[in-house]
């Protein structure tokens, strides 16, 4: 709503595109000159250093805490209604958990939420990277901006992220004035939410901000069996700065950040059962579903419940069909489920100008995540498939850096360091089993098999990297720059089998097997491998004249390998299977066009996507693989017009054209995909718009309709094709009205999916040998009532 006068004349004076003039510590007069409007200038800080949006040779969309809340961008995952070829889903697949962020630019991420593999979009609070999918989903509460960088980021940015990056800055301290605001929100579904913050100002040069809050909501999914409400939302948020500038040559910003989520499990629902499968045809054949056999070799001969497989589709509640369907917002699961995540971080940025061209920028920073999510994969009464994820991951990092300025010339270097470590627990009950035993012990009424992995995973990555722009003639930039990246990846875990499900974790582990289940498959020995690369960009942009500016880049990234850790059957030698980095290079047009009240940006890509790390499988094991390549073609366009007046119109769209051109094959595994197939989380189109007017009422009040609309062509949650969890395209409206009195008091009325679409957000399967298939739709229509103040 209305946050700060003074930014709010500024913003709307300047008739900007909705973004942010991002802050840096010390940095007022250039943050005052963007403000006010000099050259129209919007600041981003893309390339480290604070510019123009309209003259950096970056794909960027940027946006002001204002427009995120005039848009309802609540939280990183609502980003995906206003930006080009992004895609941000909550809740990962194969971990169960509520805030495990799954991320897509440009048809390029990840998948897979374990802790063995690295984001391909990286996400960035001040300037800090977030190693964890967990840490990902971040609410914005106290939020100076947002900036997505779309297209591989293998110069500048900490972790060398292919697909793209995300920036969010929380506000700054404000010396000399004591301020607040607060706002509170309430329902449909039980929703009660409530934000504040405050700045302390302490001397002249010392200031603090603080700020908090919570969010609670009912589910939307109800599980049949114990009236367990999934999806519902218990969050809370502490947030604290510390800023200190003593001299315009000198500033400290100390940051924490605190999360914390307690709820009780992704919304997931059953989609289908493949009754064929082996695992749906072992837990029909044990429930004593008639006809029910088992398609594959006998075990004991001439045992009539062996032979063909002829499980047919009637309605009964022992029969591992699509008869368990429940509906939409249904669950038919028993096992156990939850969602918790604790998160919390700590950080210390200098700033110190060396001279009044050379400056030295210190980031410091200590991250923590806990979480763990249970999850029913299948969706049903039986003991198909349950995973249960937990993990602890701490990380370190600390970055230097060198900015010079001085003319033409323009120059960052500096050195990245990162240290993570992370121990992640994964028990995974299974009806399929390593061994006929378990099969007789299914038959008899038995619980079947449980893996259990135990992970100790530490990453130490180290940089340096360098960019320089020059301007040999007016108008015209160039810029070329270098990272070189080693990473070295040490896998030491326990993987072994216990049947049945039910006996007991061994304490102490292990060296050989259990005598009374199944066996060890990895040993408890460190494993290491190493990953460096040779990454950078170059680009050439031109001013052509006051309202249209060009560039052309080429830009290099690599996302490094590491261990595969989930096995249900020893691999060879007892060696966790290991898999390589993959590379992007990426070949970009773009214009830049700014009219004074409209604002038009535009690019055009192509992405050359190589060694891509998909997911094949051994048995019913999901396994990372090298075993793919791509071509992903693609056009974004963005637009804002402000005129003077009372009318604000924003809009964007993307086209992506994905081809998956080679796939590898894995001797041993099975595959997912083949040439062909779509990339996961790549829409052919995506649009968004907003429209709103503000009514002037009187000197002191002002009433603001608006509407937001985005619509999001077909798509695929996994590689490979399974109608029953793929989107087939959607629209998502969303309106709201405000009342503002005396830009400190408003009151904001909004409905949420206002036509009340059914929509997928997340899908999941495994037809060939579990036999499942899962997917989640996102919450339908809700309405809320919100009321802000500030001072």
């Amino acid at each position: 709503m209305v946050s700060g006068a003074i930014l709010a004349t500024a913003f709307w004076a300047t008739f900007s595109a909705p973004v942010a003039a991002q802050e840096e510590p010390g940095r007022a007069e250039a943050e005052a000159d963007a403000s006010t409007g000099q050259g129209n200038a919007i600041v981003v800080t893309a390339r480290r250093r604070e510019e123009s949006l309209q003259e950096t040779p970056i794909a960027i969309s940027a946006f002001s805490p204002e427009v995120l809340e005039e848009r309802q961008i609540h939280q990183t995952q609502d980003l995906e209604r206003i930006t080009p070829s992004l895609q941000f889903k909550p809740a990962g697949q194969l971990s169960g958990n509520s805030a495990a962020s799954v991320v897509f630019i440009r048809g390029v991420g990840q998948v897979d939420p374990t802790a063995a593999v690295d984001p391909g979009v990286g996400i960035y609070i001040d300037e800090v990277y977030v190693g964890r999918s967990v840490g990902g989903t971040i609410e914005f509460g106290d939020i100076a901006g947002v900036e997505v960088l779309r297209g591989p980021q293998g110069t500048l940015f900490g972790r060398n992220t292919i697909g793209g990056a995300i920036l969010v800055r929380t506000r700054e301290p404000e010396f000399g004035e004591l301020s607040g605001r607060a706002r509170f929100r309430v329902g449909n579904d039980n929703l009660f939410e409530g934000f504040a913050a405050i700045n302390l100002p302490i001397t002249d040069t010392m200031a603090a901000r603080v700020s908090g809050g919570f969010r609670k909501r009912d589910g939307y999914v109800i599980r049949v069996y114990d009236d367990l409400d999934l999806g519902n939302e218990d969050v809370a948020t502490l947030n604290g700065a510390f800023r200190w500038e003593p001299s315009s040559s000198f500033s400290l910003s100390l940051r924490a950040d605190y999360t914390k989520r307690d709820e009780n499990g992704a919304p997931f629902t059953f989609a289908e059962i493949n009754e064929k499968a082996p695992v749906a045809a072992i837990v029909s054949v044990a429930a004593g579903c008639p006809g029910a056999t088992i398609p594959f070799a006998p075990i004991t001969p001439g045992d009539p419940r062996f032979g063909p497989p002829s499980v047919p589709l009637i309605d009964d509640a022992r029969c591992a069909n699509d008869f368990q369907a429940l509906g939409n917002f249904v669950n038919g699961g028993t096992a156990p489920v939850t969602s918790t995540s604790e998160v919390w971080g700590v950080s210390g940025t200098m700033r110190y100008d060396l001279s009044d061209d050379l400056l030295v920028k210190s980031i410091t920073a200590y991250r923590s995540t806990k979480s763990r999510g249970i999850r029913d994969a299948d969706n049903t009464p039986f003991v198909m498939i349950t995973t249960d994820v937990g993990g602890e991951s701490s990380q370190f990092s600390q970055e230097l850096q060198f900015q010079y300025e001085r003319g033409i010339f323009n120059a960052i270097v500096g050195g990245y360091y990162f240290d993570e470590d992370t121990f992640e627990r994964a028990t995974v009950p299974l009806a399929f089993p390593p061994s006929p035993p378990v099969i007789s012990s299914l038959l008899a009424g038995g619980p079947g098999s449980r893996d259990l992995q135990l992970s100790d995973l530490e990453t130490r990555s180290l940089a340096g990297f360098g960019e320089v722009s020059i301007e040999p003639v007016d108008g015209l930039e160039l810029s070329g720059g270098l990272r070189y990246t080693e990473d070295r990846k040490t896998y030491q875990g326990t993987v072994l089998n216990l049947f049945p499900s039910t006996l007991p974790d061994p304490d102490p582990l292990p060296t050989l097997a259990i005598p009374e289940g199944g066996p060890l498959f990895i040993y408890d020995r460190p494993f290491v491998e190493t990953f460096s690369a040779l990454t950078g960009s170059a680009s050439a942009r031109y001013d052509f004249n006051d309202w249209l500016n060009a560039y052309v880049s080429y830009s290099r990234s690599f996302k490094s390998g590491g261990f595969n850790t989930r096995y249900n059957a020893p691999p060879p030698g007892f060696v966790p299977v290991p898999f390589d980095e993959e590379t992007v290079d990426s070949f970009e047009l773009g214009a830049k066009m700014d009219f004074g009240a409209a604002r038009l940006n535009l690019a055009a890509f192509q992405t050359n996507y190589d060694n891509i790390q998909l997911i094949f499988r051994e048995g019913v094991v999901p396994l990372l693989f090298n075993a793919g390549k791509a071509r992903i073609r693609g056009f974004e366009a963005e637009f804002s017009y402000r005129p003077i007046g009372g009318l604000v119109f924003d809009g964007a769209l993307s086209v992506l054209d994905d081809d998956l051109l080679e796939i590898t094959p894995v001797p041993g595994a099975t595959a997912t995909v083949a040439p062909g197939d779509d990339l996961p989380f790549t829409p052919g189109f995506q649009g968004n718009f907003g429209i709103g007017y503000e009514f002037t009422l009187n000197n002191r009040l002002t009433l603001t309709p608006r509407f937001d609309g985005s619509y999001t062509s077909k798509f695929t949650f996994i590689t490979g094709s399974v109608p029953s969890i793929e989107e087939n395209g959607y629209f998502v409206g969303n309106a709201s009205v405000a009342l503002d009195v005396d830009d400190r008091w408003s009151v904001t009325a909004g409905v949420v999916n206002i036509f009340d679409e059914e929509y997928l957000i997340q899908g999941n399967a495994s037809l060939g040998t579990l036999g499942y298939a899962e997917r989640m739709f996102a919450r339908p229509r809700n309405w809320y009532v919100q009321v802000a103040a500030e001072f």
